[in-house]
């Protein structure tokens, strides 16, 4: 841990001081100090992380379980004890629940496929929202025209957050299987009432998938309290590597459920006439896993241990309200999303009628500024919002008040060169 990991962990998060941290910060672009303002899409890494992932390949690099020799005693040491930490990390009753996979979207498809197959049929009802990032729609809109099950919404409120009244007349039509929401819009930056819908899906006889990817690196997870069944989590957004996430599941669903993949480490006898199963986790890995992923996810999630997850939430709520604040002064521009900065995550979507969201990142572009443009994974959503595209600003632990200053100089910026 650095140093100044160290002194933010005891105080309020002072970006500018993590910024030295994060490697990408020493460069400029055009000539302008980087501003970045797209951790929904993908996060920055901290020195650590990558100290990380390059000790493990300079001093332990080899394949895990299956060696009795000591590089593979370390590299397996090394991969559990990730497992280990990202439990912790998200409140899981045992490490054996946590399986690794590429990504919260392959997550999302393993319950999919191990799961949905095998408990939903015709006639069934899956519900979700208009907030899914496709990673957590299309997976069930496949499911459902594959087996006859209807895939059922839950309405929005004008501000974005999700009709619960809406959810229960879904519920109590009855033969809901599941139901699976974003625990943060990645568009709205709605932060949804979680442990709320589980209990009222459980009351009904459901059970609830939570997309996490856009809480885990924002939000104090704890996936027990919530009452959970499935939670899908990816690390790169979380200042780890890509190519690595996680699926949480309740140990009894995960033991009768079938295996995702089929390959090395998921076997436990592999005969001529069948195969039996591997134990947990291990049923859920198939083949060499992204052990580096999992070595640099653990020094990610060390590095939030150590400033706090409260502290990122209220870092966090602090540069969204300014955000808010002032991005409403801007005419013509209208904001997407909760009012209210305590209902939202780090994600601010905005729209420009006389901008289009593309022209404003690229001028945002010139002066060192990145953010999002476009529908962002969410083209549901921006149907019901009457646009094609929007332009999205996210902030981090290494984003102050100044890169909120930027990013508003920048927009009108934009009008006057778009002569808006």
């Amino acid at each position: 841990m650095t140093e100044v990991v160290e002194r933010a962990a005891a105080s309020d998060i002072d970006a500018k001081r993590l910024r030295s941290d994060f490697p990408i910060f020493r460069r400029h672009i055009h000539g302008h100090r980087l501003v970045y303002l797209d951790s929904a899409a993908t996060s920055q890494k901290p020195e650590t992380v990558l100290a990380a992932i390059d000790r493990y390949y300079r001093e332990s690099n080899a394949n895990v379980h299956r060696g009795v020799y000591l590089l593979a005693e370390d590299a397996t040491e090394l991969f559990e004890s990730a497992r280990s930490s990202v439990a912790r990390f998200i409140g899981a009753p045992e490490s054996a629940e946590v399986i690794f996979t590429r990504n919260a979207s392959e997550a999302i498809n393993l319950v999919a496929y191990a799961w949905g197959r095998h408990n939903i049929s015709g006639g069934d009802v899956i519900v979700t929202t208009p907030l899914e990032h496709h990673s957590n729609f299309v997976p069930w809109q496949i499911l459902a025209s594959q087996v006859g099950a209807d895939l059922a919404l839950v309405e929005l409120h004008p501000d974005g957050t999700l009709d619960l009244d809406s959810l229960d007349a879904l519920l109590a039509r009855g033969r809901v299987k599941l139901v699976t929401v974003a625990w943060v819009s990645n568009v709205l930056g709605t932060i949804n009432p979680v442990q709320v819908i589980a209990r009222r899906a459980h009351d009904a006889g459901a059970l609830v998938l939570f997309d996490a990817a856009q809480a885990a690196p924002h939000l104090p997870l704890d996936v027990s309290a919530t009452e959970a069944d499935f939670v899908a989590i990816t690390g790169h957004k979380m200042l780890g590597p890509m190519g690595i996430g996680v699926l949480w599941a309740r140990r009894k669903l995960l033991e009768e459920m079938p295996p995702f993949l089929a390959g090395g480490e998921m076997i436990r006898r592999v005969t001529e006439q069948g195969s039996t199963w591997n134990e947990l986790p291990w049923k859920f890995e198939a083949g060499t896993p992204n052990v580096e992923g999992a070595i640099g996810l653990q020094a990610a999630v060390e590095y939030l241990e150590a400033l706090g997850m409260d502290a990122i939430r209220a870092h966090e709520r602090r540069l969204v309200g300014l955000a808010l604040e002032r991005l409403q002064q801007i005419d013509g521009l209208r904001l997407l999303g909760p009012e209210d900065a305590d209902l939202r995550g780090g994600v601010v979507a905005f729209d420009m009628a006389s901008v289009h969201p593309h022209d404003l990142a690229s001028i945002l572009d010139r002066t060192g500024v990145c953010i999002r443009a476009g529908h962002h994974c969410a083209q549901p959503l921006h149907d019901r919002l009457g646009i094609a595209a929007s332009a999205r600003a996210s902030f981090y632990v290494y984003n102050d008040e100044d890169d909120v200053d930027v990013l508003v100089e920048g927009i009108e910026t934009a009008k006057r060169v778009m002569g808006a």
